[in-house]
């Protein structure tokens, strides 16, 4: 539940962050971006799978990059949706949807509690005894 939350948290400062720095999209308020992240949440969920597996054949041929117009319906959508949160124009939408996944994604990562540990590959397995090693202890 904490990760939907800090999820969420990200969202909503990335929302407010693409706001102060594009032009074509606005937020009224604190508010706004808290329910325009919700909702933002939830069309990725529920629509954005779909979208893609329809769009499957046009995302293939423009190698991947149909996934920005994609996301930028996903943003206007959320716009119609949501008072106090507008995305003016497609071209907007696309760079705020481009701006929106690089600061969410930042702050994600900063904010994520897996920590990378590196593991010494071993012949030693506790669920296993090799029986049949005859090394220097001689097991057979």
């Amino acid at each position: 539940m904490t990760r939907i939350i800090i999820k969420w948290l990200a969202l909503t400062a990335a929302i407010m962050v693409t706001s102060y720095l594009i032009d074509g999209i606005s937020v009224a308020g604190i508010s706004s971006a808290f329910l325009a992240a919700a909702v933002l949440g939830i069309l990725n969920v529920f629509l954005r799978p779909i979208a893609l597996i329809l769009t499957l054949p046009v995302n293939i041929l423009s190698i991947g990059l149909f996934t920005f117009v994609i996301n930028a319906f996903m943003l206007i959508i959320t716009s119609k949706l949501i008072p106090g949160f507008n995305v003016n124009g497609f071209w907007a939408a696309i760079i705020g949807s481009l701006l929106i996944s690089i600061v969410s994604w930042a702050i994600n990562i900063f904010a994520s509690d897996k920590v990378s540990v590196k593991t010494v590959k071993s012949n030693i397995n506790p669920d296993y005894i090799d029986l049949e090693n005859m090394g220097d202890d001689k097991w057979e």
